[in-house]
């Protein structure tokens, strides 16, 4: 092991060198270097886009997965660098079960029919669900979190940097003004050989360190290189230094400033670099963010239309499984509830159904119709809002668009979700479900 004892005892005095400058900046016994507005406004920015960000991946992460045990498992594979499992998705599970409960109940049953269109819209919907999982995990969560484990890591190491080289400049500047003072401090004493009592008898130390600073040389047992650094290691008061000795520190502490002073300057514009690229992060997460609305709205929009699709296969099949049923009329018991039971039943707008209308063929009543030998009766017609866009399956349908207004009325035997809807000179069977009916 390559243990280096020199550059160990640099690094201790360096850390508490900046240990001592933090602490009396906290105390509010130094000075601290301050950085410039713009400075500090991209920093502020800095931060605020990285906890924005933080909480914006976390926050998606739920959206997309809910489940956290699963979301813990996606993270401890992607921090193994290893491949993420394929997971069935809700809508998948449900489907299966739907699937696989037909069949115990019958295919050919209305329940059993009805279970597997359900099935097969919800295994759609899984799919589609996984499709937008993994579209926005790669073109939105994986730019999030790349700057946060790049780009941002890379800002606050040199943010470190910066902290550090503006410690030591402070310290070199605390110690040019403590040089100074101790240089203005020595010019103001007058030189102790001149001063001294003639009776006065120095100390065999301090006389050969007083012949050495008056130009003789360090006796034997001294070391001339530890007398400027180190004047405590001799028995001779700092504050009798001759005024050469003090120049010398100040000179040498200057340099020492200069030193600093250009590290931190560069320091600082390398760091300034890197804030200012905060803008060129907004952009990038700008376009994800326009990717991941769209990924969003294509996913919605395909779940639109296979639950329209499905609502339009289950209309055809509710007049079938109301024929196939075994009564379609309330026994006759039930058929008009009691007086007070009535009374206090709210007021419901209902469709009025026409008992008996001339001229409809007898085909109405086997589930068959074709709305061009179907007349309008004479009362009992109401106006009806269309609430959304409706494509009609066949012809015996009338296509809707939202917001128009339309005629509709019922006919006997007609499936309750269906009505007869006329336009003008067109007519066919409309979805109640699409309808505002009006009073």
């Amino acid at each position: 092991m390559d243990f280096n004892v020199k550059k160990l005892a640099s690094d201790a005095g360096v850390f508490f060198s900046r240990a001592m400058q933090f602490t009396e900046e906290k105390l509010g016994q130094a000075e601290k270097t301050e950085l410039d507005a713009h400075f500090e406004n991209l920093m502020a920015r800095a931060d605020c886009t990285k906890n924005w960000t933080e909480k914006i991946l976390r926050q998606t992460e739920v959206l997309l997965q809910p489940n956290l045990s699963a979301r813990v498992e996606e993270f401890l594979y992607e921090k193994l660098d290893r491949k993420v499992p394929s997971r069935v998705t809700n809508g998948e599970l449900l489907a299966q079960y739907m699937t696989e409960a037909a069949n115990d109940f019958g295919p050919g049953t209305p329940y059993g029919k009805t279970l597997i269109k359900v099935g097969e819209t919800q295994r759609r919907l899984g799919a589609a669900e996984r499709d937008f999982i993994q579209s926005a995990s790669i073109n939105f969560l994986t730019p999030l979190r790349n700057f946060l484990e790049g780009d941002w890591r890379t800002i606050c190491k040199e943010r470190r940097t910066l902290q550090n080289c503006r410690l030591d400049l402070d310290a070199c500047k605390a110690r040019l003004k403590k040089a100074k003072a101790a240089e203005a401090k020595a010019a103001a004493v007058p030189d102790f050989q001149e001063t001294r009592p003639r009776n006065y008898v120095l100390s065999a130390s301090a006389s050969a360190l007083a012949s050495c600073v008056h130009g003789a040389s360090f006796p034997i047992g001294v070391n001339a290189k530890c007398f400027p650094t180190s004047p405590t290691l001799i028995s001779f008061p700092v504050a009798l230094w001759p005024l050469q000795l003090w120049s010398d520190e100040v000179e040498k502490a200057e340099h020492e400033l200069r030193l600093t002073q250009t590290e931190f300057d560069r320091q600082a514009e390398v760091t300034r670099l890197l804030l200012e690229g905060i803008s060129s992060t907004h952009v990038n997460h700008l376009r994800c963010l326009h990717e991941f609305v769209e990924s969003q709205t294509n996913y919605y929009a395909q779940c639109y239309q296979y639950m329209l699709d499905l609502q339009k296969q289950l209309g055809r099949f509710s007049g079938t499984f109301v024929g196939n049923a075994e009564s379609t009329s309330p026994p006759a018991a039930a058929a008009s509830p009691p007086a007070g039971a009535a009374a206090a039943l709210p007021a419901v707008p209902t469709i009025p159904v026409v008992p008996t209308i001339v001229g409809v063929p007898s085909a109405v009543a086997e589930g068959v119709l074709n709305p061009n030998e179907v007349k309008p009766p004479t009362s009992g017609t109401r106006k009806a809002r269309v609430l959304y866009d409706y494509e009609a399956a066949d012809s015996t349908e009338l296509a809707l668009l939202a917001d128009e207004m339309i005629t509709v009325y019922s006919l006997p035997g007609m499936d309750p979700d269906w009505l007869i809807g006329e336009r003008g000179n067109q007519k066919g069977k409309v979805p109640v479900t699409y309808l505002e009916l009006l009073s």
